[in-house]
């Protein structure tokens, strides 16, 4: 049986293995492109619209013009969804500046590209998401927003990786970035919250952290159901000295921390973390 169509790439549908770009695109050569993870559960793009804000948001902000109006998007998403084999899973959506000249100058790029394509991910194996997961605080700092604001969901993920690399190396899961300051960013792929005595704290986008869309429903979802949440700046000692710690992300949904830097988390899962992932939930089975 042929492999049904995965990728969506300007305009037309293909399979996977029929997937390319051209080596001359600029997001391919220089990381010069934005992106968006959508999940998506029985078949529906979840919380679509945010995301294509914040995709509209990190376009106008490198100066990009997205090729396609939002409803043009929509239908293609829905088609790359209707065409993939499960009813959930994980969307990423591309936009870069296109097929250019070598050299760094975008001016020769005169046509942006934008791929769809569908796959599932799951950033640990459920055992680990039942038992928490281990994190280390990387010695890789977080890119300071005066070099590159942490709003912009780029295509430069080399930060990043330096940071998960050192997590591998240590034999953790994952890796939490401090700024430049030496406060709390955020983790590689997630953003960061902890629980303080009932109350739930997480670092503003000022410190580095991703104007995550996940830590805003968790902050909703939170503000809405009686738990205490503030936007405050953190540093390793708090991290060591919370009661719980969550990741939160489109691919991490949500994540309980067991230990930092070899230090146990006093609960995993944690009371809140229990509460509000149920909400969570709800919201997605509705």
């Amino acid at each position: 049986m042929p492999e049904s169509p995965q990728c969506w790439i300007n305009g037309k549908l293909v399979n996977r293995n029929e997937a390319k770009v051209s080596v001359y695109d600029h997001g391919f050569l220089y990381g010069d492109g934005i992106f968006e993870g959508i999940r998506f559960y029985n078949k529906s793009p979840f919380m679509l619209h945010e995301h294509l804000v914040r995709l509209q948001k990190s376009a106008k902000a490198i100066a990009l013009e997205i090729p396609y109006g939002n409803q043009a998007i929509t239908n293609a998403i829905e088609q790359v969804i209707n065409n993939f084999t499960d009813d959930s899973g994980y969307l990423r959506l591309i936009v870069t500046r296109g097929v250019g000249r070598l050299g760094i100058d975008p001016t020769g790029c005169t046509k942006p590209s934008l791929f769809i394509m569908a796959d599932q991910l799951a950033i640990v194996s459920e055992r680990i998401r039942t038992t928490g997961v281990k994190l280390i605080i990387a010695s890789t700092r977080r890119l300071p927003n005066d070099g590159l604001d942490s709003r912009i969901k780029s295509l430069n993920y080399l930060n990043q990786i330096l940071a998960r690399m050192e997590a591998n190396q240590a034999g953790a899961d994952e890796a939490v970035l401090l700024n430049q300051a030496g406060r709390v960013a955020e983790g590689t792929t997630e953003n960061l919250f902890i629980v303080v005595e009932g109350r739930l704290l997480t670092p503003p986008v000022t410190e580095g952290a991703l104007d995550g869309i996940t830590r805003k429903l968790v902050i909703q979802l939170a503000q809405q159901n009686g738990v205490s949440v503030a936007e405050s700046p953190l540093t390793s000692y708090d991290l060591y000295n919370a009661d719980e710690c969550i990741l939160t992300g489109t691919g991490a949904e949500m994540i309980p921390v067991r230990k930092i830097d070899g230090r146990r988390v006093n609960a995993c899962p944690g009371p809140v973390f229990q509460q509000l992932e149920g909400y969570y939930r709800k919201m997605i089975a509705a």
